[in-house]
């Protein structure tokens, strides 16, 4: 009862903004962006500089070029996919990213952290672009990469797709229970999942997780973000969790890439091209 008491007074006002929303950026214009040819235009927002008109234009890259599809977190902040164009971009375009649009609508943090319904239908939507995509290009490589709230839908997806139909799975502070079962998941990704993982992460995956549950369940107060998924215990037991699962906790050796623990901090340069490029395009 006491949860409900504190969750209706403002934590939508308090722990939201400051959890999810991070040092915001200005609302741009809105315009079109061209994804893979099976997929449905979807409209961004830009909020800052970095989204630029070479990585917003997916559709004039060489097909040859992994596809990388991004399912940013609560309120439509596109913090993930902005970061990812700007090292994308940087980097020469090596991917080409397909951001996939999911939220409620602009900065309705809490609604889709609490959500659990909306994430899981999101998820079955992206599961039908990212199969129908996976048919018209079966060679291409494919990885999804997804940030807190974002992973809701991302399992969502993984829960329902074939076996091997995405090459790799990146998962960035995931905002969902460390109980969740990710067997379905690592069976849909053929290189497994990667999960980004932060003890430090105390306010998002910390305070307002205790508050208002994970994305998947709201009695669960513990965030695969912060304390990681139980079934990595099992991998002694379990082949497919030995083989596909990897856990990766921040630690201070990491600092200098500019992650310092925080729940955005997986979106600073250094820490995507040092860590997470790589992974994404198989090296």
């Amino acid at each position: 009862m006491g949860r409900w008491v504190i969750g209706s007074v403002g934590i939508g006002l308090l722990a939201t903004a400051i959890a999810w929303a991070g040092p915001l950026r200005w609302r741009g214009e809105k315009h079109q962006v061209s994804l893979p040819p099976s997929a449905v235009p979807i409209v961004h927002q830009t909020y800052c500089l970095a989204w630029s008109a070479a990585a917003a234009e997916p559709s004039r890259f060489p097909a040859g070029k992994p596809l990388v599809w991004v399912v940013d977190g609560a309120g439509d902040l596109k913090g993930c996919s902005t970061a990812l164009a700007h090292a994308n971009a940087v980097a020469g375009n090596p991917v080409e990213l397909a951001v996939f649009p999911w939220s409620h609508g602009y900065r309705r943090l809490l609604k889709d952290q609490i959500d659990g319904g909306h994430a899981r239908r999101q998820g079955a939507r992206l599961a039908e672009a990212i199969w129908d995509q996976r048919q018209r290009q079966p060679d291409r490589r494919m990885v999804l990469v997804a940030h807190s709230a974002g992973c809701a839908v991302a399992l969502g997806a993984g829960d329902v797709l074939p076996p091997d139909s995405l090459d790799r799975i990146l998962l960035l502070a995931p905002s969902v229970s460390a109980g969740y079962d990710l067997r379905p998941t690592l069976l849909s990704a053929r290189e497994g999942v990667d999960v980004f993982c932060s003890k430090r992460d105390w306010v998002a995956l910390g305070f307002v997780v205790r508050v208002v549950g994970t994305t998947d369940n709201f009695w669960s107060g513990t965030a695969a973000g912060r304390w990681g998924f139980r079934q990595a215990q099992q991998a002694a037991q379990d082949p497919l969790i030995a083989r596909r699962l990897r856990q990766h906790f921040w630690s201070p050796e990491v600092a200098w890439t500019g992650h310092h623990g925080g729940h955005h901090g997986m979106h600073a340069p250094g820490f995507i091209h040092t860590f997470l490029m790589p992974l994404i395009l198989g090296q």
